[in-house]
């Protein structure tokens, strides 16, 4: 049931999500044991502010400062996916050559789950806000509807200002964009890596001055 689940779900978000698989994956009963909650659920904008997420990819370290004033529910999210381990083992699976990498298609996972399919079901509302999408900027991909992203982001290693005030942006890489460059510039097959690079591991702390 799980694996038929991570297909259809991983046919819609790859490479952008579709808000009709994520409604019928919706449908199913609800978990009794669903009740936990994230670590950063209802934290406020100052605790999120200051906090960096570092992605440790097989190509190297990305560090990622949050912008929770931009985009709160957005940033919650992330910091949320990457203090439960979500991340943990999911690939950059989509990228456009010279402009994006794209990560959270959580059914990349080596450890897919309900957990992790029902993670990807729930819809983020639409942050936009006057962040530039610039060299660096992490935001959040959706589909062409409405409040429908859900686990998936990009990092632009290149300039992207047609996508301003229409995408979530939340986070500013502050140390590694030469590990995203590289990811993005290894070989592909149309906007599908040869060899996706992983996600090891994902942190959350405060960010370092």
């Amino acid at each position: 049931m799980i694996s038929a689940l991570a297909a259809a779900i991983s046919m819609a978000q790859n490479p952008a999500p579709s808000t009709e698989t994520l409604k019928k994956a919706n449908t199913r009963p609800a978990d009794p044991k669903s009740a936990q909650t994230d670590p950063f659920d209802g934290a406020s904008v100052e605790k999120m502010t200051g906090q960096c997420v570092t992605l440790d990819t097989e190509s190297g370290l990305i560090v990622i400062e949050m912008l929770p004033k931009a985009a709160p529910e957005t940033a919650r999210s992330f910091l949320n996916m990457a203090a439960s381990g979500a991340l943990d083992t999911t690939t950059f699976s989509r990228v456009v050559r010279d402009f994006v990498i794209q990560g959270g298609n959580l059914s990349t996972s080596e450890k897919w789950n309900i957990d992790l399919a029902k993670r990807m079901a729930h819809h983020l509302p639409d942050e936009p806000s006057a962040v530039r999408h610039e060299r660096g900027i992490v935001s959040m991909a959706r589909a062409e509807e409405p409040n429908s992203a859900t686990t998936h982001f990009f990092i632009l290693v290149g300039n992207g200002p047609h996508l301003d005030g229409k995408f979530s942006a939340f986070g500013r890489v502050v140390r590694g964009i030469e590990v995203a460059v590289a990811i993005n510039h290894a070989p592909l097959e149309g906007e599908t890596p040869l060899a996706p690079v992983r996600i090891k591991l994902a942190t959350v702390a405060p960010c370092s001055k």
